[in-house]
C-alpha cells in the first residue's frame, strides 16, 4: 500500500495548523495536501514551509475542501486531519495496518480532549473514547483514514451538508458492504475543542444543524433513536416552558406547563449526566455537576439547531 496522502482543510490557522504539520511530519514521510480556505494571515505560507501542497479553495464548504484537495492528492489511503488536530506516533503504521484487510474501508478514533479546561474534559467525557479495536457505526473526518477506492465508490463527501458530512459518508459506505473500524492506536488530540460554555454552545448549534436530517438517511439501528429523539423532546420541553404564560387560554395552569417542560429538559440532561459518571466511574458531587451542565448546554444547543440556522462556530 502506497503512502498516506494526508487532507487538511484549515483558514486562519497558522499555529494549530504547524502543529499538525509537525506531528504528521513526525509519524511518516507523507504527501500533504492543505485546502485553504481563504485565509488572511500567513497560514498558507506555514504550510508551504512544512512541505505541503496548498490549494487555494476560499467560500467553499468543508466538505467540498476536502473532496477537492482528495482529487488532487495521491495515494492508495487518504488521511483527512483537520489543522486543530495532533495525530500521535504510529497514526500512520495502524491506519495501514487496519486497512490491509480488504473488507474495511475506513479507520480512526474518537478524538481526545485537550484537557485544558474543565469543560474541555467533561465535553471529552460526554463524546467516549475508542477502546481497543471494532467496528463502529461511523467515524469523525478530523481524523479518518478511508480508502481511495472506497471513498470514490460513493462520490466523497456530500458538498450539500454544513455538518454531519462524515456521518453520511460512512453511512454511504456501510449501505455498499463496506466496514468501519475504530482503533485506540489512531489517537488524535483535538485542540478545537470548546474550552467554555458559550463555545460549546456555538459549535453545537452549528453541528447539529443537518444532525436529524443526515442520520434518517440511514442506516438506522435502536441505537441511533436517542441522538434522534433528544434534541426533538428538549426542543418540545423549551415550547413549553415559553408557552407557559398562555396556558390559561387553553385551561392549562401556567406554572404546569413550565414545570413539564423543565421536567423534560433538566430531566434528561440530568439521566445523561448519570449515565456519563457511571461510564466513567467517577460518581462524585462535583463531577456530576459539571456532567449535568455541559450535557444541558449541549442538549440545548442541539435543540436550537432545529429550528435555527447558525453559521460556522469559529465565525463569530
Amino acid at each position: 500500500m502506497s503512502r498516506i496522502a494526508f487532507i487538511i482543510p484549515v483558514r486562519n490557522d497558522p499555529e494549530r495548523l504547524a502543529r499538525c504539520l509537525s506531528a504528521i511530519a513526525r509519524d511518516a514521510r507523507s504527501d500533504v495536501v492543505v485546502a485553504d480556505n481563504g485565509s488572511t494571515d500567513d497560514t498558507p505560507e506555514v504550510a508551504r514551509r512544512a512541505g505541503a501542497t496548498v490549494l487555494h479553495l476560499p467560500g467553499l464548504r468543508v466538505s467540498e475542501l476536502r473532496n477537492q484537495a482528495a482529487s488532487a492528492s495521491n495515494g492508495d489511503v487518504l488521511g483527512f486531519v483537520d489543522a486543530d488536530h495532533e495525530i500521535s506516533p504510529g497514526w500512520s503504521d495502524a491506519a495501514a495496518e487496519i486497512l490491509m484487510d480488504p473488507a474495511v474501508a475506513a479507520a480512526g478514533a474518537m478524538y481526545t480532549s485537550p484537557d485544558r479546561t474543565w469543560v474541555q474534559t467533561m465535553y471529552g467525557v460526554l463524546r467516549g473514547e475508542t477502546r481497543g479495536r471494532r467496528d463502529v457505526a461511523w467515524l469523525g473526518s478530523g481524523n479518518l483514514a478511508i480508502r481511495r477506492t472506497a471513498f470514490e465508490s460513493v462520490g466523497g463527501f456530500d458538498a450539500e451538508l454544513e455538518a454531519c458530512e462524515d456521518v453520511d459518508l460512512c453511512q454511504r459506505l456501510r449501505r455498499q458492504g463496506w466496514r468501519i473500524v475504530g482503533d485506540e492506536r489512531l489517537r488524535s488530540v483535538h485542540f478545537g475543542d470548546p474550552s467554555t460554555l458559550s463555545a460549546l454552545f456555538r459549535a453545537e448549534r452549528w453541528r447539529g444543524r443537518d444532525n436529524v436530517a443526515v442520520s434518517l438517511r440511514g442506516p438506522l439501528s435502536w441505537r441511533d433513536l436517542p441522538g434522534l429523539a433528544t434534541p426533538i423532546f428538549n426542543l418540545m420541553g423549551v415550547a413549553l416552558i415559553l408557552m407557559s404564560p398562555l396556558g390559561p387560554l387553553i385551561g392549562v395552569g401556567p406554572l404546569l406547563l413550565a414545570g413539564i417542560g423543565a421536567i423534560v429538559v433538566v430531566g434528561l440532561a440530568l439521566l445523561k449526566a448519570i449515565h456519563i459518571a457511571v461510564r466513567a466511574r467517577r460518581v462524585r458531587p462535583i463531577f456530576l455537576l459539571q456532567a449535568f451542565v455541559v450535557t444541558f448546554v449541549y442538549h440545548m444547543a442541539r435543540a436550537f439547531a432545529l429550528v435555527t440556522r447558525a453559521g460556522h462556530h469559529r465565525n463569530r
